[in-house]
């Protein structure tokens, strides 16, 4: 696995000493992209630094971003860590382990994967989650089951660190933003067909997202799935609804 393409984003973080022990946390791992949603001011600079400590660089090339789908557009898979299940939370969480096996596969291909982490009290709001291809749980204990967000990253950083390569992929995986693009032209297609009467087009979009980012999809596959989509409605408007 590729480590320079793993990103640790910490979301709307509160506790300056926490954002340094993650630095800490990552660079044991090898990870080095640090991007925070939220403002680099609401950081106390020497408070990071004190639990960074030789890993203070992680802090300084840090990149802030207003929200979750910015500090991921340029990456091909994105996981929200949650420990909260339900309808609006991505229903299937996968392990740290199962996580790392997917990164792998991404990573070795020239993708980027970013595992996503929630502000310490609060954790990831649904629409902070359903900014995410996927989701990922760490099992713990009914007695406490909250982590410290630094014992978090470390915890999927070890696994994505430890996970051997598998092979290459053989093609570079197109990136969320450009996988955006894929998804409008499905449900834009499936709107001209007459498709949204019981589902919506949001719905429909967040769904097909969330599969194509875990398959990781080539630019070639990308845009062979458009043209279909293109292609099938076309032929609905020519025929006309029976």
């Amino acid at each position: 696995m590729n480590t320079d393409n793993i990103v640790v984003v910490l979301v709307r973080p509160e506790e300056s000493r926490n954002v340094g022990a993650v630095c800490r946390a990552m660079a044991n791992s090898a990870v080095h992209d640090l991007r925070i949603v939220g403002r680099r001011e609401d950081m106390d600079d020497e408070r990071v630094r004190v639990l960074a400590i030789h890993a203070a660089y992680i802090w300084e090339n840090a990149r802030f971003f207003e929200s979750v789908r910015e500090a991921t557009a340029d990456c091909t898979l994105s996981a929200g860590t949650t420990r909260r299940r339900g309808k609006k939370r991505k229903g299937k969480l996968f392990l740290p382990e199962e996580f790392a096996h997917n990164a792998a596969r991404v990573t070795d291909g020239g993708g980027r994967v970013a595992a996503v982490f929630g502000n310490e009290r609060t954790g990831l709001t649904d629409e902070e989650l359903e900014e995410c291809s996927c989701g990922v749980t760490i099992p713990s204990s009914d007695e406490f089951a909250s982590l410290n967000l630094s014992h978090a990253v470390q915890i999927v950083c070890y696994e994505l660190f430890r996970t051997a390569s598998e092979g290459q992929t053989g093609y570079t995986p197109i990136d969320l933003s450009r996988l955006d693009k894929t998804v409008s032209v499905i449900t834009e297609s499936l709107g001209q067909m007459g498709f949204f009467h019981r589902v919506t087009d949001h719905d429909m979009a967040a769904f097909w997202r969330q599969v194509f980012s875990r398959a990781s999809l080539s630019e070639g596959e990308a845009q062979y799935i458009e043209k279909t989509f293109h292609k099938a409605a076309g032929l609905f408007a020519g025929k006309g609804r029976e």
